[in-house]
């Protein structure tokens, strides 16, 4: 499914600054379907065209995964100009797929290097990242008298039976991404073996994140799970969008369970535009882009520089060591991991 959006408020500031149609030049952004729409992200572009009289055309094609496939079949005849939304779990595919132009954004100096150092070859940049960690309901605990597990080893304890929901890793990005933790932290000789205890532990399984996090778990609806993976920012969107409003967020993170995303950008190759569709990469790392990235997405701004709200510093999670896998790593074994897993788990 492809989406197009034309940001119309940013066409006609820059249409009033430009002084006419005929000044306007266009790039079109190629992104996943969990970018907004509106909002202050949109907002955001909408001033980048008046600054620059460049116009940007949303494009939303599915999830990352049919994204980046997308991408792969149309390298060097893209369907747009620049990228948006490969996670580090796709990353290999479209650097070795020649998707990208090698490009090194202003302000990538205020980029950790630790994100840097994904892409030693500048195909893509850095835009923002998170973290899909176990979260846990902290009423039920204290409620029930049980500590919460302190790491993934724990959740194969007794203590722990039928308490945790995850998402499929075939149907669901953060599924994916906590198989990849599970990974991680047992290797190949010990993860295959780690589920199996899971699912003697009664582990539930289910297709999506929105069902697991506002139907099983028990921190944010009616479920009975108070164990659920979701993201190091959950507590902060809970305190957020509470009603009745709450200062101290009603659920916690196991930091040690944290897996890193990181999200990036590039420019297409084959690009009609390029030019401009490197002004919109070095406005993406920007203080104006990377500003509104937290709130309106609930991940981190990669530019350093950029301060996160009161509601994050307080409440998210951002762990100090968080599990990784080499990209190239995870694209050469992502499929059979998948399988392995469903053999494991679902049959």
């Amino acid at each position: 499914m492809r989406t197009a959006v034309t940001l119309a408020l940013g066409a006609g500031l820059a249409l009033a600054s430009c002084g006419g149609d005929d000044e306007l030049s266009a790039v079109t952004l190629i992104t996943h379907d969990s970018f907004p729409t509106e909002g202050p992200l949109n907002e955001a572009l909408a001033a980048f065209t008046a600054d620059t009289g460049i116009a940007v055309e949303l494009v939303t094609a599915g999830d990352a995964g049919t994204m980046v496939s997308k991408a792969v079949l149309t390298a060097g005849n893209p369907e747009g100009d620049v990228m948006f939304g490969i996670d580090n779990t796709f990353l290999s595919r479209v650097v070795d797929g020649d998707v990208l132009e090698a490009y090194e954004a202003q302000g990538l100096d205020s980029v950790p290097a630790d994100l840097r150092r994904l892409v030693p070859g500048g195909e893509a940049t850095p835009i923002d990242f998170g973290d899909v960690c176990i979260n846990y309901d902290r009423a039920r605990f204290e409620q029930e008298g049980l500590a919460p597990p302190t790491d993934l080893a724990a959740l194969a304890d007794p203590a722990y039976r039928d308490l945790l929901v995850v998402e499929n890793p075939a149907t669901s990005s953060p599924g994916l991404a906590f198989l990849m933790a599970t990974v991680a932290e047992f290797g190949e000789e010990g993860w295959v073996e780690y589920w199996r205890t899971l699912r003697d532990n009664g582990v539930e399984v289910v297709d999506g994140w929105e069902q697991a996090y506002y139907e099983q778990f028990s921190g944010a609806g009616d479920g009975d799970r108070p164990l659920v993976v979701s993201y190091g920012s959950s507590p902060p969107a809970e305190v957020l969008f509470a009603d009745p409003p709450i200062t101290e967020a009603t659920t916690a993170v196991v930091e040690s369970t944290c897996f890193r995303q990181v999200e990036f950008a590039g420019v297409l190759q084959g690009t009609d535009a390029p030019d401009e569709a490197r002004q919109l990469i070095d406005f993406m790392l920007s203080p104006a882009f990377q500003a509104e990235v937290a709130l309106t997405m609930f991940v981190y701004p990669a530019n350093s520089d950029v301060e996160l709200p009161e509601v994050f510093t307080e409440n998210a999670a951002i762990p100090a060591e968080p599990k990784t896998l080499d990209p190239a790593t995870i694209d050469a074994n992502r499929e059979a991991w998948i399988d392995q897993w469903t053999d494991v788990v679902l049959r």
